[in-house]
């Protein structure tokens, strides 16, 4: 196994300018191999992980006032003897996790506790709840920290939707940057709203024990108030679930246990303890002020912002509490981005969701869940105006079903168990999972009508989408593990070289041809000259050659495709249409709007047996680069089949490597993370696959430099081409391709414009319909009908 040097080709980024602003931006990349060193000390984790749930309790009472105000004035005196309720449910959820904490060291929470315990239903209900709430948080807290901003500063309240969308960028960009930068970043500000808070609390209450506590006037835009005498049951429920917002957040530090530095389970257990103890410290003080206050909730100003207000009489302490709660607010959006994208690895590891969201970033984050995470984000805060007392309707259902169904896991693994003390954590958990599920049928039937209803119709969907692309990949990895294709297997190797010029891409791609001796040559003209002065200057590149073919003119591709189904084979031959193009610069898009050679490629790789092999050459200053334009037989070919698993569509790319030939054939395989390769060795090994395979080791789970330096390392030699071969599947519905890496279109595009490099493409079909309508289609043309018969002279001549 080797080791590519880090970055070692530095103009792999085909735009310098890209490169450097995203360097800017995000930062250097950070070697996987030090991944270790960007583990959290528990002083970054509480601001990293606990910044929702501490930042709740800034919007936690006002909730609970909300409700009880408009049911009755009078009522508003119940909100400490609800927010204690509330702490104490808190409280049961805190130490219940301590217990999934330490008997899940590895994280994942709700989803891998209710998946191993109760089953995979359960794992992906739990898991859809906490994707969701995830998404809430981050629009919840920007736009509660927005309404903070604008209860300082009223004249923003109409720039709120582009502030908000703002901060959801900003907190995004710190993320890319990495776990421990943004732990960093947002530590100060966490740190600073926890003091500002207890000031406030110590203060206030201070003044209240000391002959009169601030009071606070009656609103001049109060919301609905009731004047109702007595308050019901439903109304104290509602209220309740109202204020159990107070409880998000508690998950997170369940999910997030492998970012803690070690011990992990026991830092994990120890913050989330801490962070209990500081949220319902706060919680309980702001309640027990706002109830001493006489707060009434107002469209102008939060309750801690006319509690922070009364107690600091309007001075700098008030600015202060303002800043520091539209800080955390903002910045508890910081959690979602740790465990949402955590979650969706977690999710893609096990094939419920594309596995895209497995790819680390530059920062060794998750940075596609990262970014679809703000997407999503963004998009409801536009949706609802950023407004908080829209959003939050939408909050909380997901919360306590993820608790519910932890918990219920949590007493199935005990009884499962029996470890040492499993009757008294056996009794914890099951505390938590009865209180949290009496408070979800609560929140599900005060909170239905007024949004809760969306989220728990989405539930269902977001479910059947994890199961419709499970079905898909577990379909996709028994297709290519069905080992029909045995190694070493390999019949003809017929070619068809399609001509658009005779040009130093024409004559390097004859050479090549040559260096392999295929069954038959078999060269078509499908360019604008003449076909008098094609054949002129073909006899002159070729002179032992077959005549030029000149298939139907007017539509190019589609003749080369009929020429192409008329040639006769067996399921274990190739046939290989080679496509030499010659590029004038390094474009992409010049590449993408050929309109003959790549539209023929996407064409020619849902054709049975057939393999696309693309011969690029790069002109500067009308010059050939690393070519010499001659139709020359190369002096050494090596054959590089660049795997990813040792399954069919990779033995029959390696069988394929074989038909060619080639002084040295060898199989690589490209591992972004160092734990790929004992797997893929002993998998390769298992297949009896008896070629040579290297593992290189990409350190910065960036494919392209580790590629580079691969094939380089063969072209730097005199005289030698490299044949890459890449296997690629191709599944049967379009939507199917967004659930994969496309590892194939990479390295392709990748090597497009390096010299002495020809590209294979052996495609393999997923599905057996589509198989065995190939076998079909090959029978019928080992034994043709007589109109095809009839009409193969005028295409061969």
């Amino acid at each position: 196994m080797r080791t590519a040097p880090p970055r070692s080709q530095g103009d792999f980024e085909p735009r310098a300018g890209r490169g450097v602003l995203k360097r800017i931006l995000v930062g250097r990349p950070i070697s996987t191999a030090k991944q270790e060193h960007h583990l959290l000390p528990k002083a970054l984790a509480l601001p990293v992980f606990s910044s929702d749930a501490l930042s709740s309790v800034a919007y936690a009472t006002e909730e609970i006032l909300l409700v009880l105000v408009a049911a009755s004035v009078a009522a508003r005196n119940l909100v400490f003897s609800i927010a204690i309720a509330i702490s104490v449910l808190m409280a049961i959820v805190v130490v219940s996790y301590r217990q999934t904490v330490k008997a899940y060291p590895s994280g994942g929470g709700a989803y891998i506790v209710s998946r191993q315990n109760l089953g995979t239903l359960p794992g992906l209900v739990a898991a859809a709840a906490l994707l969701t709430d995830y998404v809430l948080t981050v629009s919840v807290s920007v736009a509660a920290g927005v309404f903070a901003i604008t209860s300082a500063v009223p004249e923003l309240a109409d720039i709120r939707v582009p502030l908000s969308l703002g901060f959801v960028a900003f907190v995004t960009l710190a993320n890319l940057r990495g776990v421990r930068e943004s732990g960093t970043l947002f530590a100060i500000p966490t740190y600073a709203f926890i003091a500002s808070i207890f000031v406030m609390l110590v203060v206030g209450l201070g003044r209240c024990a000391t002959g009169g506590c601030p009071q606070v006037p009656f609103p001049e835009h109060p919301p609905a108030v009731g004047e109702a005498a007595a308050v019901g049951l439903f109304v104290i429920l509602h209220a309740f679930s109202s204020g159990s917002t107070a409880l998000t957040g508690v998950e997170a530090i369940s999910n997030g246990v492998p970012a803690f530095r070690r011990p992990q389970s026991r830092n994990a257990a120890r913050t989330l303890s801490l962070m209990g103890v500081i949220a319902i410290t706060m919680f309980l003080g702001i309640s027990l002020l706002a109830f001493h206050s006489g707060v009434i909730p107002s469209d102008e100003r939060s309750v801690v912002a006319q509690v922070a207000h009364s107690v600091f009489d309007g001075g700098i302490g008030f600015y202060l509490v303002q800043i520091f709660t539209a800080a955390i607010l903002i910045l508890a959006a910081n959690t979602a981005y740790q465990d949402f994208p955590r979650m969706s690895a977690i999710l893609a590891r096990d094939g419920f969701v594309p596995r895209q969201f497995q790819n680390r970033g530059d920062r060794l984050v998750f940075s596609n869940g990262v970014v679809v995470l703000a997407t999503l984000a963004g998009l409801l805060i536009w949706l609802f105006d950023a407004e908080v007392s829209r959003l939050i309707q939408l909050y909380v259902v997901g919360v306590f079903t993820s608790f519910t169904l932890s918990q219920s896991g949590m007493v199935r693994h005990w009884l499962k168990e029996r470890a040492e003390g499993w009757r008294r954590s056996i009794v914890i958990n099951a505390i938590g999972a009865v209180a949290t599920g009496v408070v979800l049928v609560v929140i599900a039937s005060t909170k239905f009508l007024e949004g809760a209803w969306m989220v728990i119709t989405a539930m269902p969907f977001i479910v059947g989408f994890f199961y419709l692309v499970h079905r898909h990949y577990a379909h996709v990895r028994a297709e290519l593990d069905r080992v029909l294709v045995p190694f070493g297997q390999m019949g003809a190797n017929r070619v068809v070289l399609v001509l658009t010029d005779m040009d130093a891409a024409s004559a390097e791609a004859l050479g090549y041809i040559r260096s392999f001796r295929p069954e038959s040559l078999e060269a078509l003209y499908v360019g604008n000259g003449s076909h008098q002065d094609a054949d002129r200057r073909w006899t002159e590149m070729a002179p032992d050659a077959a005549p030029l073919v000149f298939p139907d003119d007017g539509r190019p591709v589609e003749a080369v495709i009929e020429h192409v189904r008329r040639i006769p084979r067996d399921p274990r031959d190739f046939v290989t249409v080679v496509i030499p193009e010659l590029f004038r610069r390094r474009s992409f898009l010049s590449a993408l709007f050929r309109p003959v050679t790549f539209r023929l490629k996407v064409q020619l790789l849902s054709e049975p047996g057939v393999v696309i092999t693309d011969v690029p050459v790069l002109t500067e200053d009308g010059h050939p680069v690393g070519v010499d334009g001659r139709p020359l037989i190369p002096e050494r070919v090596v054959a590089l089949v660049f795997v990813s698993a040792p399954h069919d569509a990779s033995v029959r790319a390696v069988n394929y490597a074989f038909s060619l030939g080639a002084a040295e054939t060898r199989a690589v395989f490209l591992a972004t993370e160092p734990e790929e390769a004992p797997g893929m060795l002993e998998r390769w090994a298992e297949r009896g696959i008896r070629v040579p395979l290297d593992v290189v080791e990409a350190p910065f789970r960036d494919l392209g430099p580790s590629l580079l330096e691969e094939v380089r390392r063969v072209t730097a030699e005199p005289g030698t081409v490299a044949a890459v071969v890449v296997p690629e599947f191709l599944v049967t519905r379009w939507w199917h391709r967004l659930l994969h890496n496309n590892r194939a279109l990479f390295i392709k595009r990748a090597l497009l414009f390096e010299p002495r490099v020809v590209l294979s493409s052996v495609p393999y079909r997923i599905g057996r319909a589509d198989r065995s309508s190939g076998r079909r289609r090959w029978r019928q043309r080992k034994h043709p009908s007589e109109s095809s018969r009839r009409a193969s002279p005028a295409t061969s001549k």
